[in-house]
């Protein structure tokens, strides 16, 4: 594989919102399972009311940064300051101010919507009255009053995690942190959960926090965090971590990848990598592109295509290595 190598984070664009007080901020955070380091020495900020995203394939880093953000987890090395409370020592105190949605479900299927809030909500010191006012609140607000009393194991994977949302926001958090939300999710219900994000957002005020794999769920965030082997390769905008590829990008099958992507780089002289067998071109134009490589080595290419560039162009181009490609071994144990 033709990669490049990871930049240092001195040189990766931290692009923060200046308008915005700071919820949370990292600095220099490493954490490692014996020998083999997770977190690499990450910086970031994330501001009041952001949706920021991690986004990164697995063995990224992202499960063992959800469990450091939401206090499962001690980060051994580097600083992490949530809502002004320094992690180390005022975790406990820190821990009513979040909700916390994990990738497995934390709800007790056999029991109802509503019995499922309340014993949450005992757990949180909420009784009487207000438990019942917060309890009926989160059911209008996520569209679960026609289900309050309905078995949980009766309901949609989309319901399911509806209910996860309300048990979550129930103690009235600051900050909403979210482990691959919208996993085993049909489209559909993906885009209706990350709708009620928003409306929580715009309604509640709640910093929302998520790590992902999922390219068109980072896309709807505010800013995008692109993790890779533990380290942090870019922060920005979807839109400005796109432009930051620098043209549109042109893929290439061959049967002797090798020997076109040296003529290529002869004839034309751009760079051309090799991701997983395929030659990759960055270059503006690229429909004009296309056509000048099918008349000079029509015979050569097997298939060729162009556009402009997603997510997933952006972490190869920082990377090298196609974001579907990495390993599946999960760091995180």
């Amino acid at each position: 594989m033709d990669g490049k190598p990871l930049p240092n984070l001195s040189s990766v664009a931290l692009v923060e919102r200046e308008e915005a007080p700071c919820a949370v901020e990292a600095r220099d955070l490493r954490f490692s399972y014996g020998r083999k380091e997770v977190l690499r020495g990450i910086s970031f900020t994330i501001g009041a009311g952001e949706v920021f995203a991690f986004l990164g394939p697995n063995a990224s880093g992202k499960t063992t940064l959800f469990k450091i953000l939401s206090t499962l987890l001690p980060a051994p090395q580097g600083s992490l300051t949530i809502l002004g409370y320094d992690v180390a020592r005022s975790s406990a105190t820190l821990r009513r101010s979040l909700g916390v949605v994990f990738q497995n479900s934390a709800v007790d299927t056999k029991l109802s919507v509503v019995e499922n809030l309340r014993y949450h909500g005992n757990l949180y010191g909420l009784w009487g009255v207000e438990l019942r006012e917060r309890i009926k609140v989160m059911l209008d607000l996520l569209g679960l009053s026609e289900s309050a009393d309905a078995r949980v194991e009766t309901l949609s994977g989309g319901y399911r995690r509806r209910v996860e949302l309300a048990k979550a926001l129930l103690h009235e958090p600051a900050i909403l942190i979210l482990d691959e939300p919208s996993s085993g999710l049909d489209p559909e219900a993906r885009r209706d959960f990350f709708n009620y994000l928003l409306r929580l957002r715009a309604s509640k005020s709640v910093t929302v926090v998520l790590t992902t794999h999922d390219m068109e769920e980072a896309e709807r965030c505010d800013r995008v965090g692109v993790l890779h082997q533990g380290q942090l390769v870019a922060v920005g905008t979807a839109g400005d971590l796109k432009r930051s590829v620098g043209g549109d990008v042109v893929v290439i099958k061959a049967q002797r990848p090798e020997m076109l992507q040296m003529k290529l780089q002869q004839r034309f002289g751009l760079h051309v990598a090799i991701v997983d067998g395929r030659l990759r071109i960055e270059a503006p134009k690229g429909h004009l592109l296309v056509a000048e490589i099918v008349e000079a080595f029509g015979s050569e290419v097997e298939s060729i295509s162009f556009g402009r560039p997603t997510l997933e162009d952006v972490f190869t181009h920082l990377t090298g290595q196609r974001f579907s490609a990495s390993s599946d071994d999960d760091w995180s144990l």
